[in-house]
Formats: structure tokens, C-alpha cells, sequence
């Protein structure tokens, strides 16, 4: 496609689900790119309001003490695919999301409903002005935040195959902790009461344990231009 179609081509809002390791952060900046889409890591979101409320002492374990400053953080997200930026308060996050300290604590701040609502009116606000569509990559977009997403696909892989893939980015892990720690989220995110970890019933379920990403990506492209020559 030259890029005087793609400018003229429909906007498309795009959900990607999945638990974590499955190539959805990879699969779905690289989609972005190479339609001309806008792209938004939800996760990064969250991950955001994680670090603000460790650097701001606030108890992890209690529900209501995350609630009552859920609306402080000023969270902003860039969507430019080859540049994503995230920013909290007017400082760069990026690195810091990525800590463990952070990704064994987002879990609990992500399941607090108080949360849950100030994030996803962030990214429907984010969604509905990208003027020609978004990749949006998450656990609920096609659940809850984007139920009338034009695409919704959810990746799955085995726990082996998502292991082996974080642990390769996270270099000299421990594979088999690793393992654990995956199935140990893939619960909690699941079994939360709010916008649970699921599904949708429409999505177009896409097993990425043995195909390399470049196929996910080609995979994902066709079912994209699909839906968008069918608008």
C-alpha cells in the first residue's frame, strides 16, 4: 500500500489482549508502524501509576489508600509507534515502569476499580482522537475499553514459550522463575473483580508460541487491512 492510500484509507481502532510474553507489545508497535496507526501501551499506564505510587509511599496492600490519590498522577502518553514516550508529572518513565520492584506491584494497583476507571477514560480519550486509528495492546481493550473496537484480537502462547521470551529480554533470568512469575500474574489479572484478563467473544485468537514474530506481525497486518478494506 503507497502512502497516499494509507492516507485515505478509514481509520481503524485495533485492541490487542493478551497476558504477558506473547508479542504483543513487539507485534503491535510494528503493525502501527507499518499501517501509519497511531499506538498506545495500556500497560505502560498502569505501570505508570505503579511507580508514582511507590516513589509517593503510598501502602500497595491497601485498596482505599490507592484510591483516594488514583486521580493525583498526570499520566501522558505519546503514540508515535517508532518513539513511544510515557510521562509522569513531566518526568520521563519510561525506564523506571520496567523495574521489578514496579512489575511486582502492578497487579495489585491495577485491580483497584479507582484505577481501572481513571486509565481507561485516559486511553478511550487517546483512542477516540487519533485521526487515523490506533493499535491499542493490553488485558481488557476488547473487553471493556474498546468493546467497539473495529478489530479485537487477543495473542495467547504456551507458559514455556512466554517464559523463554521474557527471560530472553530480561537477560540471565532465571527461565523456570520466570515461568512462575507469568503464571503467578496471568491469575491475579484474570481473577480480579474489575476488567478482568479475557477474551472477548469476537476476538480473533492468534497462538504465538511457534511462529516467530515476524509472523505475528504479517499475521496481524492482513487481518488489519482486511477489516479496513471491509469499513
Amino acid at each position: 500500500m503507497d502512502n497516499g492510500a494509507a492516507r485515505t484509507a478509514p481509520a481503524v481502532i485495533v485492541a490487542i489482549d493478551g497476558p504477558s510474553g506473547t508479542g504483543k507489545s513487539s507485534t503491535s508497535k510494528a503493525v502501527a508502524a507499518k499501517l501509519g496507526l497511531s499506538y498506545l501501551d495500556t500497560g505502560a499506564q498502569y505501570r505508570a501509576i505503579t511507580w508514582w505510587m511507590v516513589s509517593n509511599g503510598i501502602d500497595i496492600t491497601d485498596p482505599s489508600a490507592i484510591a483516594d490519590v488514583a486521580g493525583k498522577p498526570e499520566i501522558i502518553s505519546g503514540t508515535d509507534p517508532a518513539a513511544p514516550t510515557i510521562t509522569v508529572d513531566g518526568t520521563d518513565v519510561a525506564g523506571p515502569i520496567r523495574t521489578q520492584e514496579v512489575t511486582s506491584k502492578v497487579s495489585a494497583v491495577s485491580a483497584v476499580p479507582e484505577v481501572r476507571a481513571r486509565i481507561t477514560e485516559l486511553q478511550r480519550t487517546l483512542a477516540g482522537s487519533a485521526p487515523v486509528g490506533i493499535v491499542v495492546e493490553g488485558r481488557d481493550i476488547g473487553t471493556t475499553v474498546l468493546p467497539d473496537a473495529d478489530l479485537k484480537i487477543f495473542l495467547t502462547a504456551s507458559p514455556e514459550a512466554r517464559a523463554a521470551r521474557r527471560s530472553g529480554e530480561l537477560k540471565g533470568a532465571d527461565i523456570d522463575a520466570t515461568r512462575e512469575a507469568l503464571i503467578k500474574r496471568d491469575a491475579a489479572d484474570s481473577s480480579r473483580k474489575t476488567s478482568p484478563l479475557a477474551k472477548a467473544d469476537d476476538a480473533v485468537e492468534v497462538d504465538t508460541s511457534d511462529l516467530t514474530l515476524q509472523q505475528v506481525i504479517e499475521c496481524v497486518v492482513t487481518l488489519v487491512e482486511e477489516k479496513r478494506a471491509a469499513k
